[in-house]
């Protein structure tokens, strides 16, 4: 099989239609029903709504944790409302690959937590990746997706969405099963 990614020159909001679009015609193509997308107040989760609309697909948005809340992060009950009469779950939960109470730990103890390792290894492909990849596995851990399934991920850096994969589910505790079967769209 030859499939191709898209490529974006620079990473951020300006990426988010082409980024969706990418999305919703690779999960035409393999039959894929789940979606997975990162959204702090909101608005990239109505985009990917409003985009796979006529897919039927199980749209799960993931918030950032609560534990933001000072720093304006966080989903507001009536953007929640939004999401949620558009038919699309919305899970917020800690954090997968950090904010942890491992982190708490390595910060006041010192060293290095393991998720943290995981998170700036996917950081080198760009910061969406690791944001695609938290997310599936709280998506999943909370019940919302499948994990015998195939789902696409959709995140991006800051805001809006630049990255979005093919990936086979796990939960946090058997991450080791989890496979990124395919990158459809990043930042270079």
């Amino acid at each position: 099989m030859e499939k191709g990614i898209l490529y974006f020159e620079e990473p951020g909001p300006q990426n988010t239609e082409a980024t969706i679009q990418a999305a919703k015609r690779r999960a035409s193509e393999l039959g894929i029903r789940h979606i997975v997308v990162a959204t702090t107040h909101g608005r990239t989760g109505l985009k990917v709504a409003e985009a796979f609309k006529d897919l039927d697909c199980n749209i799960v948005a993931v918030t950032i944790s609560q534990g933001y809340e000072a720093e304006g992060w966080t989903m507001k009950p009536q953007e929640r409302e939004i999401l949620k009469a558009k038919g699309v779950k919305v899970f917020t939960g800690i954090h997968a690959l950090g904010d942890d109470v491992n982190a708490a730990l390595a910060e006041e103890l010192g060293g290095t937590a393991y998720n943290a390792i995981v998170a700036h290894t996917l950081y080198r492909f760009c910061q969406g990746m690791k944001v695609c990849i938290e997310v599936v596995l709280m998506a999943a851990d909370a019940g919302l997706i499948p994990i015998d399934q195939e789902v696409i991920s959709i995140a991006g850096t800051g805001e809006g969405a630049d990255t979005a994969i093919v990936v086979k589910p796990s939960y946090p505790r058997k991450f080791l099963d989890l496979q990124i079967k395919e990158i459809i769209a990043k930042p270079r």
